[in-house]
């Protein structure tokens, strides 16, 4: 039988506590998201006007975080997605805006 070799990202995660895993989750998923943007981005710049448009942000903007995609998905009518990751879902769910 072998033994599976872990690389070092594995090792660097098992290693975290449980309060640097959950903001290493959280960075990223929003990597992940920059990532889908930018590709998306690149393939239809007239859309991303359009939404950027919609969402109150730059169309240039090259440094998108959550908070530029749920606007984004706001205006689209979205309240969340889910997003698959080797096989498993993740949920993103829309911060709830708490303006006065």
């Amino acid at each position: 039988m072998t033994k599976k070799m872990k690389s070092t990202v594995d090792e660097l995660i098992e290693s975290l506590s449980s309060e640097e895993r959950k903001k290493y989750d959280e960075e990223y998923k929003e990597f992940l998201l920059s990532e889908l943007i930018l590709a998306a981005m690149a393939k239809d710049d007239e859309a991303v006007k359009t939404l950027a448009k919609m969402a109150g942000v730059s169309p240039a903007i090259k440094d998108f975080n959550l908070q530029s995609f749920f606007k984004i998905l706001k205006g689209l009518g979205s309240k969340g997605f889910m997003v698959e990751l080797h096989g498993k879902y993740i949920p993103l769910d829309m911060p709830v805006s708490r303006k006065k």
